[in-house]
C-alpha cells in the first residue's frame, strides 16, 4: 500500500518529540564528547579548547592496544560462549509445553532485574574462599582445602556470561518458536539422528539470527564496567574501566573522551550491522 507524502508541517508532528529526545540525549552529549576529545590537556588535570590529535595518537601506544585487544577478545569469548550455551537451551525451551516455557521465561526475566553490582558481589561470594563453592568441593572430597577463585579471568568471564545469557535466550527464542517443526521431522524421516538434524537443519535455518545475536552480545559485553573491577585484576580491566580511570582518577578528560568516541562508534557500527542482518532475514 502506497503511503501519502507529508503535505504540511503538522504531518511531521509525530516525529518532533522523538527527534528532540534524540537531539538532547544523544546528539548533544556525543557532539560535546567529540569536541572535548580534540582538546589539549594541561598540567594539573586541566584542559583547554584546541584541535589536536594527540589524544587519538595515544591509540597507537602498546598499553592502549593491550586494553583494546583484551576488551575485544573478552567480548568475543562471552558472545561465543553465550550463543553456544543458549542455542540448545532455547531450542529445548521452545519445544516445551506452554506452562514450563512461561516459568523459565519468568526466571530469565528475574535475572535481568538484577543489577551488575548485585551480580558482581554475588559471584565474588560464590567464588570466595570462606563461603564459596570450593567449600562444597572440599566436603565432597574433591579438594583438600578451600581456596579463592577471585580475582581471576575465569571469574570475570563466568559472571559476564551469566549476565548476558538471559538476553541471548530472549533474542533467539522468537526465531526458534517460529521454526517449522516439520523440517526436523523430515530430517529424521531421512535417517538423520536428533543431533544431526539439529546441526544440519536448525543451525543453518538460524544463521542470520545467530550472527545478529553474537554481535548483540559482543556489544553488550564490550561495555562491561563493574564486573571486571569486582572480579578481576587490573590486567583484566576493559576499555570502559580505562575510560573511567582516565576521566576520574587521572583527570585526563580529553583522552577519556577520545576512547569513549571510539567505543561508541564501534558499538554503533556493530548495531548497524545487526540491523542490516535483520532486514535481510525479514526480506528472505
Amino acid at each position: 500500500m502506497k503511503q501519502e507524502a507529508p503535505q504540511g508541517v503538522a504531518d511531521y508532528a509525530p516525529i518532533v518529540f522523538p527527534g528532540l529526545m534524540l537531539l538532547v540525549f544523544f546528539v548533544l552529549p556525543f557532539g560535546t564528547m567529540i569536541a572535548v576529545s580534540f582538546f589539549r590537556r594541561d598540567q594539573g588535570g586541566f584542559y583547554t579548547p584546541d584541535f589536536v590529535f594527540s589524544n587519538y595518537e595515544r591509540f597507537l601506544s602498546p598499553f592502549f592496544g593491550n586494553v583494546l585487544g583484551f576488551s575485544i577478545l573478552l567480548a568475543v569469548a562471552v558472545a561465543i560462549a553465550c550463543v553456544a550455551l543458549a542455542l540448545p537451551f532455547t531450542f529445548t525451551l521452545s519445544r516445551m509445553p506452554r506452562r514450563p516455557q512461561v516459568l523459565w521465561l519468568v526466571a530469565l526475566l528475574s535475572v535481568l532485574s538484577l543489577s551488575e553490582v548485585i551480580i558482581g558481589f554475588a559471584w565474588s561470594t560464590l567464588l570466595s574462599r570462606t563461603a564459596g563453592i570450593t567449600n562444597i568441593l572440599v566436603s565432597m572430597g574433591l579438594m583438600d582445602a578451600p581456596r579463592a577463585l577471585v580475582p581471576s579471568l575465569g571469574a570475570v568471564l563466568t559472571a559476564m556470561i551469566y549476565q548476558a545469557f538471559p538476553y541471548t535466550v530472549l533474542v533467539m527464542y522468537p526465531a526458534l518458536v517460529r521454526l517449522d517443526p516439520t523440517l526436523l521431522e523430515a530430517a529424521k524421516t531421512l535417517g538423520a539422528s536428533p543431533l544431526q538434524a539439529f546441526f544440519n537443519v536448525v543451525v543453518p535455518a538460524l544463521r542470520n539470527t545467530l550472527v545478529a545475536t553474537v554481535i548483540m552480545v559482543f556489544v553488550f559485553a564490550l561495555g562491561s564496567y563493574l564486573l571486571p573491577q569486582i572480579l578481576g585484576r587490573p590486567s583484566h580491566w576493559t576499555l570502559s574501566v580505562l575510560i573511567t580511570d582516565q576521566a576520574v582518577y587521572q583527570s585526563n578528560m580529553p583522552f577519556a573522551s577520545a576512547m569513549a568516541v571510539l567505543l561508541v562508534l564501534l558499538s554503533l557500527a556493530l548495531v548497524g550491522l545487526t540491523s542490516m542482518i535483520g532486514r535481510k532475514e525479514n526480506a528472505a
